[in-house]
């Protein structure tokens, strides 16, 4: 009988764990970490990937605040829903940036200037933002230094054409491979989903992306959640 209550117990602890990994995965538990609650202002990412959005639902969430809007990747790709986004979430009432996904097939500077071709300048916006991560970008990785050489460029030339100061998106992997111990030393958007973000002087985080399967009023599907950092308020209006 024990060895049966034994087994027994195994196995619904097993289902209970699979029943919670699926809700994990589905975004129906919310586990992202607590210390996310310590901060006031949320944000959301989008790309096309999210499809249509109703951005007048989105803005209800209580938490929200910001939207960060993919624009751009390597030198001539444009997301096709961006402008779309831009011009619907700033009607909404929501703080808007773009973001650039970095490619290790351009160079730093080309892309900045696709970039900027391609961004609104209203006064407004929050600080343009790169995303360095290490998938999905080119089939060569170029060395640490030529990646850090490129990036440089591209945060100098973007600063030059929109006069602030643009913001790193990072990865664990790409922090460490990229940024730690380099000279780049820019305002970071880190990813981090297990707990808040462990950086190193002289770096500091503004944005944390905290959950990458939130659900949101207007939106159809998962979408990644994100923290902006009081003391260093990305918000903050210029």
């Amino acid at each position: 009988m024990r060895r049966k209550a034994a087994i027994g117990g195994i196995t619904l602890g097993a289902i209970a764990l699979a029943v919670a990994a699926l809700g994990v995965a589905r975004g129906w538990l919310p586990v992202h970490p607590l210390a996310a609650h310590r901060y006031d202002a949320w944000g959301i990412d989008v790309s096309h990937h999210q499809g249509a959005i109703d951005w007048a639902k989105v803005a209800t969430e209580r938490r929200l605040r910001f939207a960060y809007l993919k624009a751009t990747e390597g030198g001539d790709f444009t997301d096709p829903r961006f402008l779309d986004n831009w011009r619907e979430a700033r009607r909404a009432g929501l703080r808007v940036g773009a973001y650039h996904f970095f490619s290790f097939c351009r160079p730093g500077a080309e892309q900045a200037r696709h970039f900027l071709a391609a961004v609104p300048r209203d006064a407004d916006a929050l600080p343009p933002a790169l995303d360095l991560e290490l998938g999905g970008s080119c089939a060569r990785r170029p060395s640490r230094d030529e990646v850090t050489r490129e990036v440089a460029s591209w945060l100098a030339e973007v600063e030059r054409g929109t006069g602030k100061r643009p913001i790193l998106y990072a990865t664990a992997e790409s922090y460490d491979l990229f940024v730690r111990g380099r000279e780049l030393s820019p305002p970071l958007w880190m990813r981090d989903v297990l707990r808040e973000p462990v950086v190193v002087a002289p770096h500091a985080w503004v944005i944390w992306q905290f959950w990458p399967r939130g659900r949101v009023a207007g939106i159809s599907g998962p979408v990644d959640l994100n923290a902006a950092r009081g003391d260093r308020d990305v918000l903050a209006r210029p």
